[in-house]
């Protein structure tokens, strides 16, 4: 029988853990095989390292916080950080449709391309490929090419679409066995860690606030700050089920139609 497989369509190194990890790793835990795509190198997150270092060590993290999911190691497509968006229109969904037809995946995890208020234009352009990706992907005179390359057409039957404000989100994941395994995920990704929290210092700064005096010695350790934060997110999550933890997804299978059909059978 065909062991499942989950295809990850992520903006940059660290996204498939921040906001799918607890559910990327219970895929794992259940006997599915995980592959992360990360579109760019990340080169721009960070006030302490040059863009030349930070390519480097982000690439690094990313394969070492795989492998504590359980995850193949990534497939770095290797964009500029922060310029998805000069890419040649249709550059990255026929990469992303590539892909797709390459694995052949049950599910995908990426981007919600509906998703309110998202400010970063990396997650807006993979949002938005990644989506057209998933649709067009089983059309075949749709880059009718790959045919030529034994890439045949694919559907996706479970789509999960991730944002910063899940507010279309209709299905939510029991994580609680798996957030520490996300939690130690992201710790691999240092860089990003450290800069997600120095970010908010400083910002907080400019608005005049003392964190310590407010929060204690919570942002002293990055991993705890970010620890601490993301727990407090899955906890709101989770409730809503009644578990522990959870990660929120607007969560998508097959054409309107069909599912009306499936609930009458």
């Amino acid at each position: 029988m065909r062991q499942r497989l989950l295809l990850i369509l992520t903006p940059h190194p660290d996204d498939a853990e921040f906001y799918a990890g607890g559910t990327i790793a219970r895929f794992i835990s259940e006997g599915v095989k995980a592959i992360i795509v990360i579109a760019t190198d990340g080169r721009c997150g960070s006030f302490n390292h040059t863009s030349e270092d930070l390519i480097h060590l982000r690439a690094d993290e990313a394969v070492r916080a795989a492998r504590v999911l359980g995850a193949e190691p990534p497939i770095l497509l290797g964009h500029h950080d922060m310029e998805l968006d000069k890419l040649p229109p249709g550059f990255l969904r026929e990469q992303f449709i590539r892909l797709i037809r390459k694995f052949q995946p049950d599910v995908v995890i990426t981007e919600d391309p509906f998703a309110p208020n998202e400010v970063h234009p990396d997650h807006r352009a993979v949002a938005w490929a990644a989506s057209d990706a998933i649709f067009s992907a089983s059309l075949p005179l749709v880059h009718p090419e790959h045919l030529q390359e034994g890439l045949h057409p694919h559907f996706t039957p479970e789509k999960y679409f991730y944002s910063e404000s899940p507010t279309g989100a209709n299905k939510v994941v029991d994580i609680t066995l798996t957030m520490q395994t996300k939690l130690d995920a992201l710790s691999e990704h240092k860089t990003q860690v450290t800069f997600m929290v120095d970010e908010v210092k400083r910002q907080a700064s400019q608005a005049g606030l003392n964190l310590e005096h407010l929060l204690g010695t919570a942002f002293e350790d990055p991993n705890l700050a970010i620890a601490w934060a993301l727990k407090e997110a899955a906890r709101q999550v989770g409730q809503t089920i009644g578990v522990e933890y959870g990660e929120a997804f607007r969560y998508v299978r097959f054409h309107p139609l069909v599912e009306s059909l499936l609930i009458q059978t």
